[in-house]
């Protein structure tokens, strides 16, 4: 178990990590389940459902695309316009049993282009960073489970709480005995050390591999630094856990996980097949740690801070953009289809001539779930996501 720098600094250390993954959980009435997946890195939306009906796609990234549907490795067919990713295989299943639903050209109310922006906006459920996170204002604007579980209203499992769940709503934390941040640079020093060692060395590298790192020159030789091919990010681990906790007639009912590594500037096409393979394997692993009752009862909200640019770049990758995709999935979700106001790629149609325009507000999706599945009416909704008057709830995500 580790923490990150960057879940460090953005007080996300509150989650228990395995790897570039993380969890924390709170208390809700009744028996309905939420989890909100944080794709942190900025998911290439066009990349994970991609719109292969849209005649301008090919000239804008012809390099990162695989085969059509149909053909061998190819897309998953979503109708005759989208194509799921071939590695969201558990998520296709999930699509034809009308459990997983795409929701295309989708943003956040900001406009930035920084990760740690928008992430913490992503987080604050506004434009801007606030002292409280939204997910932490579901749980205040929620009546209070009865009876309350053994964990209290609200727990996070780590030694801080993260931004989604700091708020007015009493959360309390735990840790386990010598559980803390590890120094950014223990691992740098660690292979810089052992690097002669024709022994150490060589087996010190390996295991680092092994654990998700990959060597990289960056300030020095043997530094080494995160990289998204190694394992899978403990992400699955860390869905089985929360299945396990939510499955529990007195256990929490609300999730919260990270999966980070999106950032596909680079390499875009190995790098992106990964991390799908890893989100796919967690919604398996959460699915089966549920079961099939409380699977029934749960909506899983997977969203990232922007998406990717519309053209591929000169080192096979894109770069930050603005409109992605959202993904829902769970037993009580109304999915089989993809829900988009598609904006088109061609002449005029970028945002900023760059990127994906958006048509949805993120906040509109979440609200959509948040009224259909947990009951939240108009007030709730204002103060979990405030000043988003503009952003209507969506209907229709949530089976009646």
């Amino acid at each position: 178990m580790r923490i990150t720098r960057r879940a460090t600094l953005l007080g996300l250390g509150s989650a228990v990590s395995l790897g570039r993954a993380s969890l924390a959980l709170a208390a809700a009435p009744g028996p309905r389940r939420l989890v909100v997946v944080i794709l942190r890195g900025a998911l290439d939306g066009m990349s994970a459902v991609v719109p292969y009906g849209d005649p301008a796609l090919a000239g804008l990234r012809g390099a990162l695309l695989g085969p059509g549907p149909g053909q061998a490795g190819g897309l998953r067919d979503l109708g005759g316009f989208y194509g799921l990713h071939p590695a969201l295989v558990h998520a296709y299943a999930l699509y034809r049993a009308g459990s997983f639903l795409p929701v295309h050209a989708v943003a956040g109310p900001w406009r930035v282009r920084s990760h740690f922006e928008a992430q913490d906006d992503l987080e604050s459920g506004a434009d801007h960073r606030l002292d409280s996170g939204w997910l932490n204002r579901v749980v205040a604007a929620l009546p209070p489970p009865v009876p309350a579980p053994v964990a209290g209203t609200a727990m996070a499992v780590g030694i801080d709480i993260p931004l989604l769940l700091r708020g007015a709503a009493k959360v309390g934390s735990w840790a386990p005995a010598g559980f803390g941040p590890v120094s950014p640079d223990l691992y740098d020093r660690a292979a810089a050390l052992a690097a002669a060692d024709p022994v150490i060395g060589p087996a010190l590298a390996e295991g680092l591999r092994e654990q998700g790192f990959t060597d990289a020159a960056l300030g020095g030789a043997g530094r080494v630094r995160p990289h998204p091919g190694g394992k899978d990010h403990g992400f699955a681990a860390l869905a089985t856990a929360a299945g396990t906790l939510l499955a529990r007639p007195d256990g929490p009912r609300i999730a919260a996980l990270e999966l980070d590594g999106w950032d596909t500037h680079v390499s875009q096409v190995p790098r992106l097949r990964y991390m799908l393979a890893a989100l796919d394997g967690g919604l398996a692993a959460l699915q089966g740690a549920l079961g099939p009752e409380a699977w029934r009862q749960t909506a899983v909200l997977a969203m990232t801070e922007f998406g990717r640019t519309a053209r591929v770049n000169g080192t096979g990758g894109t770069d930050h953009g603005t409109g992605t995709v959202a993904f829902l999935a769970g037993g009580a979700v109304a999915g089989g289809r993809v829900v988009a106001d598609w904006p088109g790629l061609g002449a005029g149609r970028l945002f900023q001539n760059r990127d994906l325009m958006p048509t949805t507000d993120l906040r509109s999706v979440a609200k959509g779930v948040l009224a259909a599945h947990l009951g939240l009416g108009p007030d709730g909704l204002a103060r979990v996501f405030p000043a988003s008057a503009a952003a209507a709830p969506m209907a229709g995500l949530i089976r009646a």
